[in-house]
């Protein structure tokens, strides 16, 4: 059963870009109830590709440091390609860097390593409201 602040995520469509494996399979298990559309892919490149063909995305949920291209250059061409989707970048290292730089490339909010699964839904949530 789907609790009230995550009605608003059924159906929508998430791009996961996670080049970890086992963090994929992870954000994969947390976003099942949510009854989110999901989308995997592991680099950068792979990511803004994605977005083309799939403008209508909701929500991107993007690592940082990706091979190929890093997830900050990929959030700048997500956004010039529609300011419309939301992307939450996550990271393992809670540094300021990376959430000034996050901040920089257009990304709507910031997650760490491991993932809070009750904090990820929430920003996801508020952020599609």
């Amino acid at each position: 059963m789907i609790n009230s602040p995550q009605r608003n995520l059924v159906g929508r469509h998430i791009l996961v870009v996670e080049d970890d494996e086992s963090s994929a399979f992870l954000y994969g298990e947390i976003l099942k109830a949510t009854g989110m559309n999901m989308h995997f892919v592991s680099d950068g490149e792979q990511a803004v590709s994605y977005i083309r063909k799939n403008p209508d995305t909701d929500l991107v949920l993007m690592d940082v440091h990706l091979p190929v291209k890093d997830g900050f250059t990929a959030t700048k061409e997500i956004k010039a390609i529609s300011n419309q989707i939301k992307v939450i970048a996550q990271t393992a290292y809670a540094i300021s860097v990376d959430r000034h730089e996050a901040k920089r490339a257009g990304c709507d909010g910031f997650v760490t390593k491991p993932v809070n699964p009750g904090v990820l839904i929430g920003k996801m949530s508020s952020l599609l409201e």
